[in-house]
């Protein structure tokens, strides 16, 4: 039988989080999820892993990820935090599986563009609530449709913004700070080949999805309504 993919956690940094819809369950590509598929021990450090510094973020090298059919990737990273300088570290709850690419945006995106975007609300970002990052499966687990970028650790689904003073931020709220919403849209949109959210197409109400998905021409996919 297939398996829903686990809830995120309901608090984070001693914050509850706003219950969203469980998600719906889909079956897995033949063969089951993704495995580590090597050590680290004979893998020189990338370029990309080099130029995330202990004063960029905090990670954690994994092996490369062998799964079914074209599903895993290389330089994968455990990426447990984004640092700010005097804000002091944000985390990623739960920790973030990308490859090291797709992390290296995300900290880039963080550390320049939310954190700018969230300094009107008077309090600190303290951690990003990461509701997927690798995960084996097709696109929006419909069956037989295409790999998810998912699949190759080349994505992360983005669920809330939680700030020191215990305000839980949803970028797909429309109640929430539009002015915010409508410039993380825009630099999420420059930053990142696809981008998902509210009116995408159906799945993605209740998270904004980023990934580096390569495509003829280095074109951009920003697909995300600000209600």
């Amino acid at each position: 039988m297939p398996r829903p993919r686990p809830r995120p956690p309901e608090i984070i940094h001693g914050v509850p989080l706003l219950p969203l819809p469980r998600p719906r369950p889909a079956p897995p590509r033949s063969g089951g999820s993704a495995t580590p598929g090597g050590t680290l021990a004979d893998i020189p450090p990338s370029a990309c892993r080099a130029r995330i510094t202990a004063d960029l973020a905090t990670i954690e090298p994994l092996p490369p990820l062998r799964g079914a059919g074209e599903c895993g990737g290389e330089d994968v990273v455990l990426l447990k935090a984004v640092m700010t300088g005097e804000t002091g570290p944000v985390a990623i709850v739960p920790p973030a599986t990308p490859r090291c690419p797709m992390a290296e945006a995300l900290i880039g995106w963080i550390r320049d563009d939310v954190m700018t975007a969230t300094a009107r609300l008077g309090s600190p970002l303290r951690a990003v609530a990461n509701y997927a990052s690798y995960e084996c499966r097709p696109r929006n687990r419909i069956e037989g449709a295409k790999l998810s970028q998912h699949g190759l650790a080349n994505a992360i689904d983005v669920r809330a913004l939680v700030l020191a003073d215990g305000t839980t931020l949803a970028p797909t709220d429309a109640t929430a700070d539009r002015g915010l919403r409508e410039q993380l849209r825009l630099t999420a949109c420059a930053r990142f080949a696809t981008v998902l959210g509210p009116g995408s197409d159906g799945y993605h109400e209740e998270h904004i999805h980023l990934d580096l998905a390569e495509r003829a021409h280095a074109t951009h996919l920003c697909q995300w309504e600000v209600r």
